[in-house]
């Protein structure tokens, strides 16, 4: 059984089809992308997947079960940050502990705050409010934050997209060591424009077309060693195949789409 599932998934805006024929399973523990330009369609996607919408046709479950809100055990990282101008650092994070684990001691919660906030080496930057953060350290404090709680899901809403590259870069490789560090590893559904991205970060690929009625392209494995650096990906054989084939998807030489269909690439 597939931990996250969304089968035959249709949304409409009015008389506008957005997304159309969505098939999407994701292994527990698996890190998957969906790629794709402005406006295609992946913001709704993710959204319909979180609970956080219903789509106007089709499944989605976890674990069997249909979704009809946010999971309990889910987190989200968005682009924008999301952190309360007036908490600092810890209390930001605390705030989301103390929620997810309101049964457990004050000083628990706060180390558990701390500690995540080490993890993402902001353990000098406790006290500070975000104000007197950095657009990086800000996006710490959101890793942080979503980390903190352990969650069994995590939804990535393009989480580095307004970054510049130097700090994306950074992240991009804290956010992949904290998904293995975890006792449990997140299963994760993530969201980016940055093929890149995907390909440092993720198992599994799959490109959304855009135009009336987006659709996924055939998943991509990604079967590249861990852990991967990111200056290394434009010459390694196994990603410049990758990046070509979602580009050809991407660019309208679209392959036949086959529902929730690997696709090898070979070297």
């Amino acid at each position: 059984m597939a931990f996250l599932e969304l089968r035959n998934v249709h949304h409409r805006y009015g008389s506008r089809s957005v997304l159309r024929d969505i098939n999407l399973s994701l292994a527990e523990g698996e890190f998957v992308s969906i790629v794709g330009a402005s406006a295609s369609g992946k913001t709704t996607l993710l959204k319909i997947a979180s609970g956080l919408i219903t789509a106007s046709q089709g499944a989605v479950e976890i674990e069997g079960r249909a979704v009809s809100e946010f999971p309990r055990d889910a987190s989200v990282v968005f682009q924008n940050y999301s952190l309360l101008p007036w908490l600092s650092a810890l209390e930001n994070v605390q705030l989301a502990v103390d929620s997810a684990f309101a049964e457990w001691p004050v000083t628990r919660r706060r180390d558990q705050a701390a500690q995540y906030l080490g993890m993402v080496g902001l353990a000098s930057a406790l006290n500070k409010k975000p104000s007197q953060l950095s657009g990086g350290m800000r996006q710490r404090v959101a890793i942080a934050r979503s980390f903190a709680v352990e969650p069994r899901l995590l939804f990535l809403d393009e989480p580095f997209g307004a970054l510049d590259a130097l700090t994306r870069s950074t992240l991009q490789q804290e956010l992949a060591r904290l998904c293995q560090a975890q006792v449990r590893p997140a299963t994760a559904l993530m969201i980016t424009n940055s093929v890149d991205e995907a390909i440092l970060l993720s198992d599994r690929i799959m490109a959304l077309g855009g135009g009336q009625g987006s659709s996924l392209s055939p998943a991509v494995p990604v079967e590249i060693a861990r852990p991967r650096q990111a200056n290394l990906m434009n010459h390694d054989q196994k990603a410049v195949k990758i990046r070509a084939h979602l580009a050809e998807f991407l660019g309208g030489n679209r392959p036949r789409r086959v529902h929730n269909a690997t696709v090898a690439v070979e070297v």
